[in-house]
C-alpha cells in the first residue's frame, strides 16, 4: 500500500512541480496560516486547503503541510519560550505522548482515507464553536487542578490530539488550546505556549513517517516553511503585544473555514 502512494505521489510531483503556480497560490496561505496558528493554533485549517487548490495530491498535501508546518513551529515555539510561555515541566511530558499518538496517526493516514474524519469533523466543528460562543472567556479564571491531575489531562489530550494531528491535522492547535484550558484548566498564556511544543513535535514525528514514505514534496515543502516561519513570527509578536482579545475570533473564524471546507468536499 506504501509503495502505491509513493508511486502515486511521485507521478503527480512532475505535473504539480513544473510550474510556480502551486507557489503562488500555497505560499501567501501558508503565510497567513502561521499567524494564525502561533495566535489561536489551527492554521493547518487555511494551509491543508492550500495544497489540495494547488493540485498536490491529498497524502502529498497532509504530508508536504507536515513539513511546513513544522519549520513554522519551531519559531513560534522559540519565541513562545523566550517569552516565559512554556511551563517544561508540564510539557515535557506531553511531548512523549503527542509523539507517539502522532506516529499513530500518521501511519494510519497512509492505509484510510479521509472521508470517515470529515464526517466525524461536521458533528464536531459545530459543537466546538457553539462551546467558544458560549463557554467561558479562554482568559477566564479557573480554578487550577493539582499538579498530577493537570499532567495525567494533559498528557491524555496530547496523546489523542497526537492521534488525529498525525492522521489528518487540520485544527489541532484549536483543539489543544481549548482542551488545556477547559479541561485541564491550564491558563491562556501557558497552554499557549504548551500547545506550540506539542504541536511541534507531532508535526515533527508524522513528517519523518512521510518521508520516510517519500510522499512529501520537498521543494514545495521548503518554500512554503519559510513562509510559515515568517507568518508564525508576525503572530507570535501579535499575541505578545495585544495579548488575548484575538484569540476568540480567530478560533471562530478557523472552525467557520474548516467547515465550509469540509461540506464542499463531501457535497461538491
Amino acid at each position: 500500500m506504501e509503495r502505491v502512494l509513493e508511486k502515486k505521489c511521485n507521478k503527480r510531483k512532475g505535473a504539480v512541480m513544473d510550474t510556480f503556480l502551486p507557489y503562488l497560490i500555497v505560499c501567501p496561505m501558508v503565510f497567513m496560516a502561521g499567524l494564525i496558528d502561533a495566535v489561536a493554533g489551527g492554521g493547518g485549517l487555511i494551509s491543508l486547503p492550500a495544497y489540495m487548490i494547488a493540485g498536490v495530491p491529498v497524502h502529498g498535501a497532509i504530508a508536504t503541510n507536515k513539513m511546513s508546518a513544522a519549520m513554522g513551529t519551531v519559531a513560534a515555539t522559540y519565541r513562545y519560550g523566550k517569552s516565559g510561555f512554556i511551563h517544561w515541566k508540564r510539557a515535557l511530558p506531553c511531548v512523549v505522548f503527542a509523539l507517539g499518538g502522532s506516529y499513530i496517526g500518521a501511519r494510519i493516514t497512509l492505509l484510510l482515507s479521509e472521508r470517515s474524519i470529515q464526517i466525524l469533523m461536521l458533528f464536531i466543528l459545530p459543537v466546538t464553536a457553539l462551546y467558544v460562543l458560549r463557554g467561558r472567556s479562554l482568559d477566564a479564571e479557573r480554578v487550577p487542578y493539582s499538579y498530577g491531575r493537570t499532567v495525567l489531562l494533559s498528557v491524555l489530550i496530547s496523546f489523542c490530539i497526537g492521534i488525529y494531528d498525525g492522521f489528518y491535522g487540520p485544527g489541532t492547535g484549536t483543539f489543544l488550546l481549548l482542551l488545556l484550558t477547559g479541561l485541564a484548566h491550564i491558563g491562556l498564556t501557558e497552554a499557549a505556549g504548551t500547545t506550540k511544543v506539542i504541536n511541534l513535535s507531532t508535526n515533527i514525528s508524522a513528517l519523518v513517517v512521510f518521508l520516510l514514505n517519500g510522499v512529501v514534496m520537498l521543494p514545495l515543502g521548503i518554500v512554503a516553511g519559510l513562509f510559515s516561519i515568517a507568518g508564525n513570527y508576525v503572530g507570535t509578536r501579535i499575541f505578545t503585544e495585544k495579548g488575548t482579545k484575538f484569540v476568540k475570533p480567530f478560533i471562530l473564524v478557523v472552525l467557520v473555514i474548516f467547515f465550509i471546507k469540509v461540506l464542499t468536499e463531501l457535497f461538491g
